[in-house]
């Protein structure tokens, strides 16, 4: 019975979670296809390297509707109801740089509020059934709440990450040229005593 409900829950959700590498000046979107209304529409994104981790994002509706939008925003996490059916697309422009290449993880959900219902067997009192029902979505609501921690928890750790390897390319360069610094201080001073002493000698 447990399984009867997982299998007839899974087709309501339909997600997708992808990691794309934003090149400079490039705008890219994405499609998906709502058929009901009153669907929900969950979608998150977090720019885990490049630049200063920021990114400017548009979601738009059937008709060219803009839903929603924002510039320079590190990550974003909403939920919204489909009022509409039809296509939905979701855009990352990342014209603000020049250079940097921006890696942005998202998902796209699309979620239908009917829930199923759960087969009847005999032996089995409604309440009982209505009792299994319930813990089961309340375990899924409770995998979705763990999902989004461990996507904020990566995205942390590949943002402090980026900041360490940028900091040690610093600290290299800079090494570099204090030790080039050195030698032509050491390779000046060498050639001042050198004209003294010949200044001296004659």
């Amino acid at each position: 019975m447990l399984y009867g409900l997982l299998a007839c829950v899974i087709p309501l959700i339909s997600a997708t979670a992808l990691t794309y590498k934003l090149a400079p000046n490039e705008k890219a979107c994405f499609f998906t296809f709502v058929e009901e209304k009153g669907a929900k529409l969950a979608f998150y994104f977090a720019v885990q390297s490049g630049g200063s981790f920021d990114v400017d994002y548009t979601v738009v509706g059937p008709g060219d509707k803009v839903i929603m939008d924002s510039q320079k925003e590190r990550q974003g996490d909403f939920v919204f109801t489909a009022k509409e059916t039809g296509e939905y697309r979701f855009c990352f422009d990342n014209d603000m740089s020049t250079f940097a290449e921006k890696m942005v993880d998202f998902e796209i959900a699309v979620e239908n509020e009917t829930r199923a219902q759960l087969p009847s067997k005999q032996g089995t009192s409604p309440e009982q059934t209505s009792a299994l029902e319930e813990s089961i979505y309340k375990v899924s609501g409770q995998l979705s709440t763990i999902n989004r921690n461990q996507k904020y928890f990566r995205t942390r750790e590949n943002r402090n990450f980026s900041t360490v390897k940028s900091t040690e390319t610093r600290i290299f360069n800079f090494s570099v040229v204090e030790s080039g610094l050195m030698v032509c201080m050491a390779g000046l001073q060498v050639f001042i005593v050198r004209f003294f002493f010949q200044g001296a000698r004659k």
